[in-house]
């Protein structure tokens, strides 16, 4: 059995959680006792503020075996290829632009230096927008471990398998699943492939948490017991190690002596959680129209004003499509929110051609977009049969701000400059005589 079988999970979206390594190690009745069993240390981790409303407050109690300030002193190292908004490297155009995918790289690659920042929004320090980040990398962490202290972290795995060890235990992802490591949260990810890759959302905003279903009723869309919740699992090592922090937008690293990984019991509801996308119940038309791409919405991150989003993250899922006399593929349209696009496999429908899987596309406020000139035609005169989307699993990172591309998306060799040639071919068909 792999270490990826063998793994156990807890299940329900945002749950209070208990679990220990050790029988014994966490307290009974009480988060903070005179002495925990094992002479184990007690831990609060706040991923929101103390005074956070009940529905919405997330902090976890750690039982450990040496507490977090046990380190040495930050030092600042290089950023590579790792930006954080606001963007002003680069000016932000209302073009629409994509990219082909990340090459694997050749020289040994862990997941920190595989980090290509794409584009941004909003304020980290002022904590609200994100950062859209590609990965790719070939090597494992080995004595690295990394903590964000600018946002709550949404990995989308597109090839390979990692394991995500974090301060609450192992969760495991490939493609067709994802995962969420909240703000400040350390881990460290191992492969269980030879590379992966993959996007990673940084969301600054308010934590990730399941949309409202509306008058779709109490099921449908992501389900609360779809999620999984790793079981406490410790590190008790020493050795030199370095800890990487990212911190108002830039990257330290300090020495320290033992794995940060030594939690041997927690409780709480900040913590990492996975989801099968496979799972999410898709919603759809069974009469006439395309339905707005909301109702693909697995997680969001809202602002203060209802229903204007921080951050949706949409999926485009394997689904039948059977509705009457419509243009099924998405319309043509201009949108407040920004939309940043990925492909995980297959073909997307109203691009089939240059949106690849791994690649990625950008279409900002009010930037024109819909389908290439090739899908209109043929949707334009299909017959309408019920029809099954197979091949395919994309998904969108969209967001009430104006995402800015960095200087390396805009001029780094994976832009394809070519993108607005696919709508050149439409044709004017506009004849004043026929009805």
């Amino acid at each position: 059995m792999s270490v990826a079988d063998s793994l156990t999970y807890m299940t329900g979206f945002g749950n209070e959680f208990e679990t220990e390594a050790l029988s014994g190690a966490l307290p009974k009745g009480q988060f903070n006792p005179q002495r925990v069993n094992y002479d184990l240390y007690t831990e609060q981790f706040n991923s929101t503020a103390f005074t956070a409303p009940r529905s919405s407050n997330r902090r976890t109690w750690f039982y450990r075996i040496r507490p977090s300030a046990v380190q040495g002193e930050y030092q600042a190292i290089d950023n590579g290829l790792i930006r954080t908004a606001p963007i002003t490297e680069a000016v932000t155009p209302p073009s629409m632009l994509r990219w082909d995918p990340i090459d694997i790289p050749t020289q040994k690659t862990d997941f920190i230096d595989g980090l290509i920042t794409m584009a941004a929004n909003g304020n980290a320090n002022g904590q609200s927008g994100m950062a859209i980040h590609h990965y790719a990398l070939n090597a494992n962490m080995d004595n690295r471990y990394f903590c964000n202290a600018d946002g709550e972290m949404l990995f989308v795995p597109q090839q390979g398998e990692l394991l995500l060890f974090t301060e609450c235990g192992k969760l495991t992802i490939k493609a067709g699943e994802i995962a969420v490591v909240p703000r400040g949260m350390k881990f460290q990810i191992s492969l269980f492939s030879d590379t992966a890759r993959g996007y990673l959302c940084e969301n600054y905003g308010d934590p990730l948490h399941l949309p409202e279903r509306g008058p779709v009723g109490a099921n449908g869309y992501s389900n609360d017991r779809d999620f999984q919740y790793p079981v406490a699992a410790f590190e008790d090592i020493e050795g030199d190690f370095t800890l990487v922090t990212k911190f108002n937008g830039n990257l330290f690293q300090c020495p320290i002596g033992h794995s940060p990984l030594d939690v041997v019991a927690w409780t709480g509801n900040s913590a990492p959680y996975k989801y099968d996308l496979s799972r999410f119940n898709v919603i759809n038309t069974v009469s006439y129209d395309h339905p707005d791409p909301s109702i693909f919405t697995v997680l969001t991150s809202q602002t203060a004003t209802p229903g204007v989003a921080n951050l949706d993250f949409v999926i485009f899922p394997p689904r039948w499509m059977v509705a009457e006399n419509t243009f099924r593929p998405p319309w043509y349209h201009r949108n407040l929110m920004s939309e940043y696009m990925g492909l995980i496999e297959g073909v997307y429908d109203a691009k089939e051609h240059g949106f690849v899987p791994g690649g990625a596309s950008l279409h900002n406020c009010m930037s024109p977009h819909g389908p290439e000139a090739d899908v209109f035609e043929k949707a334009s005169t299909v017959d309408l049969q019920p029809q099954r989307y197979e091949n395919t699993l994309a998904f969108m990172f969209e967001s009430r701000f104006v995402i800015s591309p960095t200087a390396y998306a805009l001029h780094g060799k994976e832009r394809q400059h070519n993108y607005i040639e696919c709508w050149q071919k439409i044709q004017k068909k506009f004849n004043p005589k026929t009805p």
